[in-house]
């Protein structure tokens, strides 16, 4: 929890310990704050990044009442500062080239093929379960939101509203439904589209502040983290909405991106963010049954993993271009390929088994854009 405090005119960014009087909290990372023209405001910039590239946004509070707003018109972007008379915006907006590979898993050292070109960030990309359609991340439209291709990365569509930022898609067991994490307000919630209406509908629950949804084997469940109030944690609901049922607690920065077993007997998860560890879970869900994998190594970063029928696909922490194939039989690793640039948010295997789907990162490009008429 990060507070924007005030003494004077003077301003600062502070955990704890200093006596100060707190304008707003934010429950994400504050990278830029700067004082409106007239002293009534200030501007500031948050990183809401999920785990795939860039994510950062603008927002003012009001220093006489705490109430705050985003500033709609910017996107990736950080250190905002204001013109002496208060009418320009100024602020540095950075994006990343990730792109969308598959690369066959049955002869590994093919050369990979690039599916779903952009000029633009694309990740977390997700096979359907029948292996026809890809649903995936992308900045193509110019704020993040989720995508529909077929396996060739043709006939394109956004499933999620075009207006919120939105990614984390994953799809019903029957393919005709796509979960994913959107950020209409303060903060994220999931949805629910059909994919052949393309509605998205939230899911209500008592959890808040909710992100990277997973479907249960039979469809009955969404799995999900949280940062809300009550604490970080692993929880699961009703696919059409309810209480949510706590699995696991997370402590420090907490445990993300649950997958539930082929089998439906475990949940896994990845525990913290960067150099994770991967736990599990019995279910049902009973106190002192998480464990960590035995024999898994630490992993890239709590998005870089998907299950098998037979094990776990991940990046390891130490070679962050290296595919590699845990065994839950051997609770051996081996290698698969390694790539050409480091991997990025998402892994996918199609439900043959036969190809992988990955995100690359390529190079970090950065703007500075100015807004007139700023008030």
């Amino acid at each position: 929890m990060f507070a924007i405090c005030v003494r004077r005119r003077s301003v600062f960014l502070t955990n704890s310990g200093w006596s100060a009087e707190t304008i707003s909290s934010f429950r994400a990372f504050p990278n830029g704050l700067t004082w409106s023209a007239d002293d009534k405001k200030l501007i500031y910039s948050l990183s809401n990044s999920l785990g795939s590239g860039l994510s950062d946004e603008l927002g003012e509070v009001t220093v006489e009442n705490g109430s705050t707003k985003q500033l709609a018109f910017a996107g990736n972007a950080m250190g905002p500062t204001v013109s002496s008379q208060g009418n320009k915006l100024a602020y540095s907006s950075l994006f990343t080239n990730l792109e969308i590979w598959r690369r066959d898993l049955l002869q590994p050292e093919s050369p990979a093929v690039e599916l779903i070109p952009s000029s633009r960030a694309q990740w977390d990309a997700q096979y359907s379960p029948d292996g026809k359609r890809i649903a995936f991340v992308s900045t193509r439209s110019g704020l993040q939101g989720v995508w529909i291709s077929s396996d060739d990365g043709a006939n394109l569509v956004q499933i999620s509203n075009p207006n919120y930022e939105s990614g984390s898609p994953q799809w019903s067991p029957d393919g005709n439904k796509i979960a994913f994490d959107s950020h209409p307000g303060k903060h994220w919630e999931i949805f629910v589209a059909d994919v052949s209406e393309r509605k998205p509908r939230k899911l209500v629950t008592n959890i808040s502040n909710i992100s990277r949804p997973y479907w249960s084997r039979d469809g009955r469940w969404i799995y999900f983290n949280s940062i809300g109030p009550g604490g970080t944690g692993i929880y699961r609901c009703p696919a059409s909405g309810g209480d949510g049922v706590l699995l696991s607690k997370g402590t420090g920065t907490g445990v993300i991106n649950p997958q539930e077993s082929f089998d439906g007997k475990s949940v896994y998860f990845a525990s913290n963010h960067d150099k994770s560890t991967l736990k599990q879970v019995a279910l049902p869900a009973q106190p002192d049954t998480v464990s960590k994998v035995d024999g898994m190594p630490l992993i890239r970063s709590a998005e870089v993993w998907t299950l098998s029928r037979a094990g776990i696909y991940f990046v390891p922490d130490e070679a962050p271009r290296s595919l590699r194939y845990f065994d839950f039989a051997t609770r051996h690793v081996r290698p698969i390929f390694e790539a050409d640039k480091d991997f990025s948010s998402g892994l996918s295997v199609s439900p043959d088994g036969r190809w992988i789907i990955y995100s690359q990162g390529s190079d970090v490009n950065g703007d500075i854009m100015l807004v007139d008429h700023f008030h």
